[in-house]
């Protein structure tokens, strides 16, 4: 595994086919601190599906839609290696970062739903510096705002 991949993160990114690494990513949506976290994921999320891979995780999210085999290796991907990496910054107890981190994806994936896919005006043509002053506060709230959490 190793020799091929490098390691077990790599490994996952090319069992699921992953037009990009998180890894790579991410420390641009880290690097404003608490405060930022929430604009600049979205900032970071959104110039992933604006760029050259789009085609890549379209196709990968279309087939999430249908096939529950896929749809279980997209949630794995977006949370290990996006979701619990950004929530690990915030000193949270477990129960309360997964609840954080599934409404966070909640809201990136309705943006992908609506701006990519169903290409909803004026989401679609919008923006990123619009869709980050309109939804960063959102994500910031889900991050590190007063909740009413969801759970069983």
């Amino acid at each position: 595994m190793h020799h091929y991949f490098g390691s077990k993160d790599k490994l996952f990114l090319a069992a699921v086919q992953a037009p990009v690494d998180p890894g790579a990513l991410l420390p641009a949506a880290l690097e404003g601190g608490r405060e930022e976290l929430g604009a600049n994921l979205l900032r970071t999320f959104l110039s992933v599906w604006d760029g050259p891979t789009r085609p890549a995780a379209l196709a990968l999210l279309r087939s999430a839609i249908g096939n529950e085999w896929t749809a279980k290796l997209l949630r794995e991907f977006l949370v290990s290696q996006v979701l619990r990496r950004v929530l690990g910054t915030l000193d949270l107890p477990t129960a309360e970062r997964e609840a954080r981190g599934a409404l966070v994806a909640s809201q990136l994936i309705g943006v992908v739903m609506a701006r990519y896919v169903l290409r909803l005006e004026p989401l679609a043509s919008a923006s990123h510096e619009s869709l980050v002053a309109s939804l960063g506060p959102t994500i910031q709230r889900y991050l590190t705002g007063e909740l009413e959490l969801p759970g069983p």
